[in-house]
């Protein structure tokens, strides 16, 4: 599942530059953004959240008590996902302007850049069906713990995108403002988009039916077990609901920026990109982890053995920590280098990528609390609970909101997205101090009885924080002997990324952390003794 989710990052990083360098990161850019954020917003909304949450331990349940294996249920589950998600997207593209207008507003000094969101929105509207149709087919790919296909397939829609975009870096003209832009042009990247996920969506059909999965339409829905799904289900819409208030007042915030400020590369797509760069660590490492133990927490707290919940989520955080914390002290000390070599090409410069590394930075350490509270909030739906995740997400959602009107309104245009993302990631630090608490409550005993998991993070953050310092007085000192330019920030870039690893690691084995200790024993050839939490 790693593999796989390494190399649909991967490509999709690459993806990511092609789309900076065709549309840059100012006020144009934001336009496509914020008509690709409303598709996976709605259907998140519509039934992401519950596809993700509640129908995995669901469709456990069903296909350990039903006579059938639960094929019925099954059955009656995607017809009704099928349902519910195709009502939707026609009345969402019916609405378009409505939706559009949540996330950006129809000024008339900016009406031409609401309007070609709109229109950008028509075309990518379609995908909140085929996200559903690939949720829901990797869900029952997941209950029967084949993951792999679900990691894989998204590399079918980063492969059509950077063919997509080269395709629009390879016309006569690259537009760089909302004017320029021709129908033609429009057209490539709103049809382009959808076939992505389209095709990303199609490609699971095949391994469900190798999985033994057939479709068969069936409506008669009333008494038979999916009450239960719907009455878990409110919650988490609940709790997504939560997440989009969020997400609506922020990309509001970044956009107003980007009108403030059109081609400084200050807002939302700014944010975006920086955000998405940031999030890779956890989308490799994290969830590729908990999407594997989610089934097998379920079948602990169905069999009435909390101690294997509670040694899985501590393995885990130690596991996961061992990445995420270096990582995101990288994204600290490294952030501008990162941001100029990926992004300052094209319709984008090294002037305009800059805001975006800040916005890296400030984000930064909050990966931690961000990564670890995805991981707890696991703990709750093991056993089913939706109730108590939405209250940790309406917190989570509070604060950020809080924040980021604060940053909107006391801050100048320039500096105000970046503020936000520091914002984002101190709400994520109250979230999981929240969480923690919760499901210690919840399980009746400490998540971590000996202190362990503490003292893990506790010598990973000395060990990363000193190398930190050392990678970026090491970049620094490259980028002043090779000057600027994009060999001058790969140079930089790579001397700090060297330094930080090899001094996090030393630091690491002299500090004693189990899991860098580990990982020097496999190296040399030999496991460690007493690492074997999740060998199974």
């Amino acid at each position: 599942m790693a593999a796989g989710t390494v190399v649909s990052r991967a490509t999709g990083l690459i993806r990511q530059v092609l789309q900076a360098a065709a549309l840059g990161t100012g006020l144009l850019a934001s336009t496509y953004n914020t008509a690709n954020t409303v598709p996976t917003s709605l259907y998140t909304l519509l039934i992401g959240g519950a596809l993700n949450a509640v129908l995995v331990p669901q469709l456990v349940r069903a296909r350990a008590t039903h006579p059938d294996g639960g094929r019925a249920y099954e059955q009656r589950l995607v017809t009704l996902v099928v349902t519910v998600l195709a009502l939707g997207t026609a009345l969402a593209v019916w609405a378009a302007p409505q939706i559009v207008g949540l996330y950006m507003r129809d000024t008339p000094a900016r009406h031409e850049a609401f309007e070609l969101t709109v229109v950008f929105a028509r075309f990518l509207l379609p995908q909140i069906f085929f996200y559903g149709l690939f949720g829901m087919l990797g869900q029952v790919l997941n209950a029967r713990e084949k993951f792999g296909a679900m990691m894989w397939t998204p590399i079918l829609n980063n492969v059509v995108l950077v063919a997509m975009f080269g395709a629009y870096l390879g016309m006569m003209t690259v537009p760089e403002r909302v004017a320029d832009i021709t129908e033609g042009q429009v057209r490539l990247l709103g049809l382009g988009t959808t076939a992505g996920i389209a095709l990303q969506a199609l490609a699971l059909i095949p391994f469900v039916r190798a999985a033994g999965f057939r479709f068969r339409p069936r409506f008669d829905w009333r008494g038979t077990g999916l009450g239960s799904s719907a009455h878990a289900a409110k919650w988490t819409l609940l709790f997504v609901l939560a997440n989009q208030v969020a997400l609506t007042v922020v990309t509001n915030y970044a956009n107003a920026a980007d009108q403030a400020l059109p081609e400084a590369g200050a807002g939302y797509s700014a944010y975006t990109y920086a955000q998405t760069i940031w999030m890779l660590p956890q989308s490799i490492v994290t969830v590729s982890l908990v999407t594997a133990l989610l089934p097998r927490m379920s079948r602990a707290v169905a069999e009435g053995r909390p101690a294997d919940l509670r040694a899985d989520l501590a393995s885990a955080l130690r596991l996961t920590g061992a990445v995420i914390v270096p990582t995101a002290f990288l994204f600290l000390a490294l952030g501008p280098q990162i941001a100029a070599l990926l992004f300052a090409h094209g319709a984008a410069d090294a002037q305009s990528a800059q805001p975006l590394g800040q916005m890296l930075q400030a984000f930064g350490l909050g990966l931690i609390p961000f990564s670890a509270q995805y991981l707890l909030l696991r703990g709750f739906y093991a056993f089913e609970d939706t109730r108590t995740p939405f209250f940790m997400a309406a917190f989570i959602a509070a604060v950020n909101i809080a924040l980021a009107t604060c940053c909107h309104l006391a801050l100048p245009a320039r500096w105000a997205v970046t503020g936000m993302a520091a914002g984002y990631s101190l709400s994520y630090a109250a979230g999981f101090a929240l969480t923690a608490w919760l499901l210690r409550r919840r399980l009746a005993a400490p998540l971590d009885p000996s202190g362990r998991v503490l003292g893990v993070y506790g010598r990973l953050f000395l060990a990363s924080a000193a190398a930190a310092g050392l990678a970026w007085w090491a970049a620094d000192v490259v980028r002043g002997a090779t000057g600027g330019g994009t060999a001058g920030s790969g140079a930089a870039l790579a001397a700090g990324v060297v330094v930080l690893a090899l001094g996090h690691v030393l630091l690491g084995w002299v500090l004693r952390v189990p899991e860098l200790r580990g990982l020097g024993g496999r190296l040399r050839g030999r496991a460690p003794k007493g690492r074997g939490e999740l060998r199974d």
